[in-house]
């Protein structure tokens, strides 16, 4: 089911994307209306399944995680089942952060995060080597994080009748 979102809830998700702490109140003066309203579009946005969960994001290397390693992994067959086992055992591995399956040569791009490389082979070694169907596995070490993201880019329309320069300062506050 598509939900359709209009202006304000696309107001709502931008505000909570880059602070999930915003209380109610707070978001509701940022976009200039009231608590109640908001308070109800929040939930329905919830219920919907548009927001799916709030979390913290943790500087990985203050929790021992500093290595991480994009995988990627062909599969020796690839039958409708085969997949599935795959993604059902892959994504029990707690090291694995996200699971895509893909187009291209590689069947799998697992996204791993681990402690260092002797932590990384066992990962290999004895996690995903040991998966039924595992045909090729290529890894890429992150020696950099230039840019990372968790607020997908939110086209917000512009409100009937208002200036750029209201546009503006609007933008500024979010």
């Amino acid at each position: 089911m598509l939900t359709s979102l209009d202006r304000d809830d696309l107001q709502i998700l931008q505000l909570l994307q880059h602070d999930a702490r915003l209380t109610t109140k707070e978001i509701a003066d940022k976009i200039g209306k009231s608590v109640s309203p908001v308070y109800e579009r929040i939930r329905r946005l919830q219920s919907d399944g548009v927001i799916q969960q709030y979390v913290a994001v943790l500087d990985k290397r203050k929790i021992g995680k500093s290595l991480t390693a994009y995988t990627h992994v062909q599969l020796k067959e690839h039958a409708d089942h085969m997949m599935k086992t795959f993604e059902q055992e892959v994504i029990k591995i707690p090291e694995v952060m996200e699971c895509y399956h893909m187009t291209g040569q590689y069947d799998y791009l697992l996204k791993v995060a681990m402690g260092d490389m002797d932590e990384y082979y066992g990962f290999i070694i004895d996690k995903i080597a040991r998966l039924p169907n595992v045909g090729t596995v290529q890894s890429f070490f992150v020696l950099f994080e230039a840019k990372k993201e968790t607020a997908y880019r939110i086209n917000i329309p512009e409100e009937n009748g208002r200036r750029k320069s209201e546009k503006s300062k609007l933008t500024m506050n979010l």
